[in-house]
């Protein structure tokens, strides 16, 4: 149960910037800001990234990402028994720069993702199962080794956790007419 615990609060911030850009996109003040990272760029003929990869959603991710690393940091350091839910080393590593590469790293592997689903020729916004539930989770831990290095076992329940988590999530924006598709 530990071992679930942890590697829900350690990958938090990843998960939350992975569901912010479509947030963003629905507030009104912020839609004026959409300019597509690609900048409409193409590559052998197809759009690099499309205009659903927008400069908005990954500032807006990244800023949401160190902001619940660094809340989180601040709620987990007074929680008694912490020490035996989270490791010293994680206790150890700046919340700022934790939360800024899970959450970079988890954008940056849905933009990768997306860039291949481009190539071959799935448009953007399109479900690529199981590509779209896994991007995020390998880039955000990828991104991460720069400062943390966990067990493995730990790695695999994070992924197992995270990508359930999607698909659940992703049904309810579905559901909430968020997504276009429940997958």
């Amino acid at each position: 149960m530990q071992e679930l615990l942890f590697s829900f609060l350690f990958f938090l911030p990843a998960g939350i910037a992975n569901m912010v850009p479509v947030l963003v996109a629905k507030v009104p003040g912020l839609q004026a800001w959409k300019n597509p990272l690609d900048f409409g760029k193409k590559f052998k003929g197809k759009r690099i990234l499309g205009d659903h990869k927008t400069i908005r959603g990954l500032v807006s991710g990244v800023v949401v990402g160190i902001l619940i690393s660094s809340i989180e940091r601040s709620v987990i350091l007074d929680w008694p028994g912490s020490s035996e839910i989270m490791s010293q080393q994680y206790i150890q590593t700046n919340p700022i720069m934790l939360g800024f590469l899970l959450s970079f790293g988890a954008l940056a592997g849905d933009s990768v993702k997306s860039f291949f689903k481009r190539q071959i020729g799935i448009s953007s916004g399109k479900s690529w199962f199981p590509f779209d539930q896994i991007d995020y989770v390998i880039g955000g831990l990828a991104a991460s080794l720069l400062v943390i290095r966990l067990p493995v076992v730990e790695y695999g329940v994070i992924f197992l956790l995270y990508v359930v988590l999607h698909l659940l999530t992703s049904a309810v924006g579905f559901f909430l007419k968020l997504k276009d598709a429940a997958i």
